[in-house]
């Protein structure tokens, strides 16, 4: 018969291979999304700032969030507060992911509600305010704990640290952030809000558009607008699904945890974790297949660094097609 600690032994180390084959395909799929956005002009429009913005998260996710998740995994033995920043830390990273598909989701709308005027009240150097704006507020929001709303006051870690010659505890999530923060303000406030609002927003884009189509029927050039906005559309809001279906275990989770302590399995929690995490991973396979500009970026970058073959940095769209600088004459 096995041993049950040899058990949970096998479960951690394979939830820590997991989570760096996810740190590694996060960090290089995202540095491929920023890559190509440098290279090709026709990826340089407003909402891809917010893609690269949402890129730049999820690289920090691999880079930073998941290594830190596997060194309080281990059971790190650190002062509260270090341990406390560790978690605002990946909270931070949380928020501003949602915050950015939001962002995504309200110029996607007024691209479709007032297509003639986007482009002068959307414009570049408003679009990276609004980013930063983002990241604002997602640093804000995650390192609220840190200005009180925590877990220091708790019975259990004041034993903890008084047992302790340097004041120390073993990391622990739940040991260090208050589940009503992460229920009501983090969830509610800050998640569920926020989708409910995307998810009317894209409701809202695709009538826009369907309407549009039906209206302009013989007008070519912009049935083609209303239908690239319909498929770059469904693109972002299959990110959106994505987004919801990998966090949503692990805040039900917590919820579940808040009202019922103690009535969550290990195991179901470090899938959770693992989905979470995962989420970062995924958008630049969503890119690759549904996006063609994307597409047509990531093998020129594939066919320098794996074949070595030359690639022109100024690529950009001519009547829907991708072209380059060199074969832009042949195409006119």
């Amino acid at each position: 018969m096995s041993d049950p600690a040899d058990s949970r032994d096998l479960m951690h180390d394979v939830y820590i291979g997991v989570e760096v084959l996810i740190a590694v395909a996060s960090v290089l799929g995202n540095v491929l999304v920023c890559w190509a956005v440098k290279i090709n002009r026709a990826l340089r429009d407003t909402t891809f700032c917010f893609v690269v913005s949402l890129a730049l998260a999820d690289i920090a996710v691999g880079a930073l969030a998941i290594p830190m998740a596997i060194t309080v995994s281990l059971g790190l033995m650190t002062h509260f507060y270090s341990c406390l920043s560790i978690i605002c830390i990946l909270i931070t990273l949380t928020q501003n992911s949602i915050l950015c598909l939001l962002a995504i989701a309200v110029d996607r709308y007024l691209r479709a509600r007032i297509p003639t005027r986007y482009r002068i009240i959307v414009t570049q150097k408003r679009a990276w305010i609004a980013v930063g704006i983002c990241w604002l507020v997602s640093i804000l929001t995650g390192l609220t704990p840190m200005f009180g709303w925590h877990n220091r006051s708790n019975a259990e870690t004041q034993i903890k640290e008084m047992n302790s010659s340097y004041k120390h505890i073993k990391c622990n999530f739940t040991k260090v952030i208050r589940m009503d923060y992460m229920v009501y303000f983090n969830f509610f406030g800050f998640v569920l809000l926020p989708l409910v609002i995307m998810f009317g927003l894209y409701t809202e884009i695709f009538c826009i558009i369907r309407k549009q189509l039906n209206k302009v029927i013989n007008a070519t050039d912009s049935r083609r607008y209303f239908g690239k906005e319909l498929k770059l559309a469904k693109s972002l809001v299959l990110v959106l699904f994505l987004f919801s279906a990998c966090w949503m275990p692990l805040h039900i989770m917590n919820v579940i945890f808040y009202f019922c302590p103690h009535k969550v399995p290990k195991t179901a929690l470090l899938i959770g974790i693992l989905l979470s995490h995962a989420n970062s991973a995924v958008n630049p396979v969503i890119y690759a297949f549904r996006i063609k500009k994307f597409r047509t970026s990531f093998l020129q970058i594939c066919n320098k660094c794996v074949l070595c073959k030359k690639y022109n940095s100024n690529i950009y769209s001519f009547e829907g097609q991708i072209v380059t600088e060199n074969n832009f004459n042949s195409s006119v």
